[in-house]
């Protein structure tokens, strides 16, 4: 949870040791996610009209280790704009937000593991944990399993960025793991680009095992 590379780790990670608190029956059971709380078009987070930026369809599977596939799953992203700002009163980056970009979005996977957004590219931004610091684009992702308790969030990045060498966050996995850093980087899909339209890239998520995805949460 420290990592020397991004520095406000330092104030964030635990300085003394964990105390484990056993979960009682309502953390395990409650609040509970389901179809009828997530509705159409959630997953589109250009849907307030036609986002500044390269639309791109952001698509693939939540699975277990052995392939099969995880349904019924919460998947929620937050990102950027085109210009690198978050819709947050606390991002003072002077690039003008979208009107037309919400900057978040969930859905539900379906009974195969599958997830679908529609979004646009983010863009880098500048950031002070190091002179001339940028972080590359990136889209995070949080996963909600059968209770509020049990959450996954990682991030996802986009192949070929020049920006990857800097990035404290990438790095911190790619420096113990390489091969799990490459995990994180999705693939460009031209068999699903719409013409005319949009970009894909296909991202799988894998929740245990040798090929799981990093994730900030150990795995259960």
């Amino acid at each position: 949870m420290d990592y020397a590379g991004y520095k406000s780790t330092a104030l964030r990670h635990p300085q003394q040791q964990l105390i484990p608190l056993a979960h009682r029956l309502t953390e395990t059971t409650a609040p509970v996610f389901g179809h009828e709380r997530v509705h159409a078009g959630e997953n589109d987070l250009t849907h307030n009209g036609e986002a500044i930026g390269q639309r791109i369809i952001v698509h693939g599977h939540v699975k277990e280790d052995d392939g099969r596939p995880v349904p019924d799953t919460l998947v929620e992203i937050w990102q950027a704009n085109a210009g690198g700002r978050y819709r947050h009163r606390v991002d003072n980056w002077p690039s003008p937000l979208d009107p037309n970009f919400t900057g978040g979005g969930r859905t539900i996977t379906d009974e195969t593991g599958y997830f679908r957004f529609i979004t646009i590219r983010p863009g880098a931004y500048p950031w002070g944990n190091h002179p001339n610091a940028w972080r590359p684009a990136h889209i995070h992702f949080s996963l909600f399993g059968r209770a509020f308790t049990q959450r996954l969030v990682t991030q996802m990045y986009f192949p070929d960025d020049p920006l990857f060498f800097q990035d404290p966050m990438y790095n911190s996995v790619a420096d113990r793991d390489p091969k799990a850093a490459e995990r994180m980087i999705s693939a460009f899909d031209y068999d699903s680009t719409e013409e005319q339209w949009a970009l894909a890239f296909r991202w799988d998520i894998v929740l245990r095992g040798e090929t799981a995805t990093p994730t900030e949460a150990p795995h259960a």
